[in-house]
């Protein structure tokens, strides 16, 4: 059953940020892709996940269909020219598959490594596919192992623990020092790509929060993701004195310095986290009585310390992610071998009662329902032994021979076609 599971896959590890962007995609063409996927393929089972950092395809099918999906993707994106970095893509099929997607979900295969916001995006991608029907057995089962695995990886090691990324350091900087405020205003300036996420890591944490950047657009477009308010380019000193904190990542260098508030009255205790590359807070800023600030460096600080922790706890995550795998493989090998055992089974049963109609007439009722419990639990038992060698010889990865001796020693097909 494993063995057709297939992802198709474009990560940070084979293709740079400008070749992943062409083939990114929203959350309705994520949506509609899979819908492609659906009708023209005749797929039921698909897992679409895209992300900053991948745009991956999995599904479950007989059929393989690695290229024609690469060119129906490129074809989606209507844009002839993607085709030549195809050869971008990594294809994995069976274990292999099923390995990656694992590692990907837990973190073990991004680009910071044990991120946490993966499993939310992996769990986002699920419910796209159970919505249009495109999650069955096998994927329901993949993805829930998948997901007990990251709960016992956060209960059992401390592969979770710490800041890992700038974005997130720093807004676990803000609540250590939350103390010194009920709930600090906030002022996000600057909406690259780490201002971006370090809004997304705010949400649910702070609530008056304000973003703003010269772009006004995409201050607007960031505001309906999350919630937060917009602050105008054009009043940004007022709305850094009215601000408690500032995380700044615009690209100017020392956009905020202490000249900036020469002859201003200073209104409250203030703190700057500068996470821009050339810094866009100046150091002497701190000379003002109140102000702190932290930059980029002490935040790298903070993260590889998280990071160093969260690699010697590697080799105790894929311990246990392997004992999930190695359950999830028992149990598809398992699934397969149903078949053949409903299969016995009916043909048992078939056998079973042609002989109890031989007796039925020379028989009381009574000694009739006797009959049909003793032989009913007769056929029961014989079915033990078989059913527990083949689930025996699923672990091995024997079930194949032992499915074709059983199949001719019980003359399945034979019954099969008597019962039709």
């Amino acid at each position: 059953m494993y063995d057709y599971f297939k992802a198709i896959c474009l990560t940070h590890h084979n293709a740079s940020v400008e070749v992943r962007e062409k083939f990114a995609l929203s959350d309705k063409e994520t949506q509609d892709f899979l819908l492609y996927l659906k009708d023209v393929f005749e797929l039921s089972e698909a897992l679409v996940v895209s992300t900053c950092n991948r745009t991956e395809i999995y599904y479950h099918s007989e059929k393989e269909l690695n290229e024609a999906i690469l060119q129906a993707l490129v074809a989606f994106k209507g844009d002839s020219s993607l085709a030549k970095f195809i050869k971008n893509f990594q294809i994995f099929s069976g274990t292999q598959a099923v390995e990656h997607l694992f590692e990907v979900a837990l973190g073990l295969n991004s680009q910071i490594l044990g991120d946490i916001q993966i499993i939310n995006q992996i769990k986002k991608a699920y419910q796209y596919s159970a919505d249009l029907q495109m999650a069955g057995a096998f994927l329901h089962r993949l993805l829930h192992s998948i997901f007990f695995t990251n709960k016992r990886i956060s209960q059992e090691t401390s592969f979770r623990d710490g800041a890992a990324s700038v974005a997130y350091a720093a807004v676990e900087l803000l609540q250590s020092i939350q103390t010194f405020w009920q709930n600090p205003k906030i002022l996000v300036l600057g909406l690259g790509e780490i201002g971006t996420d370090v809004c997304k890591n705010l949400q649910g944490k702070f609530t008056d929060v304000r973003i703003c950047n010269r772009t006004t657009e995409k201050a607007q477009n960031l505001a309906l993701e999350t919630g937060f308010a917009v602050a105008d380019f054009a009043e940004v000193w007022q709305e850094i004195d009215e601000a408690d904190v500032v995380i700044s990542s615009v690209a100017v260098a020392n956009f905020i310095s202490k000249e900036k508030f020469a002859g201003k009255p200073i209104h409250k205790q203030k703190y700057f986290i500068d996470l821009s590359v050339p810094r866009s807070v100046a150091t002497d800023t701190e000379e003002i009585a109140g102000f702190l600030v932290y930059d980029i460096d002490q935040l790298h600080q903070r993260t590889q310390e998280t990071l160093q922790r969260r690699q010697v706890e590697i080799p105790a995550v894929r311990a246990i992610m392997q004992e999930a795998i190695q359950e999830f493989l028992d149990w598809s090998r398992e699934m397969e071998i149903s078949p053949v055992i409903q299969k016995i089974k009916n043909a048992l049963e078939q056998i079973r009662k042609e002989e109890l109609s031989k007796y039925s007439k020379k028989i009381s009722e009574q000694e009739a329902e006797l009959l049909d419990k003793i032989t009913g639990n007769l056929v029961q038992k014989i079915l033990k032994f078989p059913v527990l060698q083949l689930k025996a010889a699923c672990k091995r990865g024997e079930a194949d021979t032992l499915m074709d001796i059983l199949t001719e020693l019980f003359d399945i097909e034979k019954a099969k076609m008597l019962q039709k």
